[in-house]
């Protein structure tokens, strides 16, 4: 069986494509996904997404992680499936997609930049050592004051993780610093069950934990992440926000085929 595929990046964070507008694709193949996103025996990914056509969407986006299950939305994978869509011809400059977590407009800002339109986010939960917040995934956000290279993110991540608290499905873990006019991010993804180069929904996670003791109001957050940089746009409204932005860069690697 071959298997063709784009290979697309969002600040480092990598996913595997497929257009099922152009070939078949068993969805319920959870092995042959978890293979395809084997770094060492098959092409290598934090995930993969299939490219869908949809009766009244541009298209819809079927989001796996790399362990081969369905997963929560992701915001980087929800940008660079946008420019896929986008430089295959499927969408102009702007469209109008569904995923796991329901609608979401997106913008090509250029070649290589996409703006991803969130979901509203009204439910934070505040508990001793972080904050928990629902961003299309469930994220916990807990701040350090050391320099974060020192953190072991892979076994505080795991650890974190896997607590009865977040039980059963888990939760994604970020540890985040205020350094200057920037949220400096590292992430242990649930899923992936290791810490990636970035993350979407955890950035815009940060971005709201950054903005909590703020004044209503629109801002914008500057996140570092180790693959890159990220924008958050969000109005706050108390403790409720909406018109949720993340901006960042998005492209192809590279495509091939594969005989699975």
């Amino acid at each position: 069986m071959i298997v063709e595929f784009y290979k697309y990046q969002a600040t480092g964070n990598d996913f595997i494509i497929i257009d099922t507008l152009k070939q078949s694709f068993d969805e319920n193949n959870f092995s042959l996904v978890r293979h395809l996103c084997d770094r060492h025996f098959g092409i290598g990914a934090d995930g993969l997404i299939l490219f869908k056509k949809h009766p009244s969407f541009d298209f819809e986006m079927v989001y796996y992680n790399a362990n081969g299950y369905p997963a929560t939305m992701c915001g980087n994978g929800g940008r660079s499936i946008t420019a896929f869509a986008y430089h295959y011809g499927y969408i102009k400059n702007a469209c109008r997609f569904v995923a796991s977590d329901g609608e979401h407009l997106a913008k090509v800002i250029d070649s290589k930049t996409i703006s991803l339109k969130m979901n509203d986010v009204k439910t934070i939960v505040q508990h001793p050592d972080g904050v928990e917040i629902h961003t299309g995934s469930p994220h916990f956000v807990i701040e350090v004051n050391d320099d974060l290279n020192t953190i072991n993110v892979n076994e505080l991540g795991k650890k974190i993780r896997n607590e009865s608290r977040f039980a059963p499905e888990g939760i994604n873990v970020n540890f985040v610093k205020i350094d200057n006019d920037e949220i400096v991010i590292r992430t242990y993804e649930r899923g992936v069950e290791a810490e990636t180069l970035s993350c979407g929904t955890g950035s815009v996670a940060a971005a709201i934990w950054a903005s909590l003791s703020l004044p209503d109001g629109n801002y914008s957050k500057n996140i570092r992440a180790l693959g890159g940089n990220l924008k958050v746009h969000l109005q706050k409204e108390k403790t409720f926000f909406s018109n949720i932005w993340l901006e960042g860069n998005a492209f192809k690697v590279f495509e091939g085929k594969i005989d699975v």
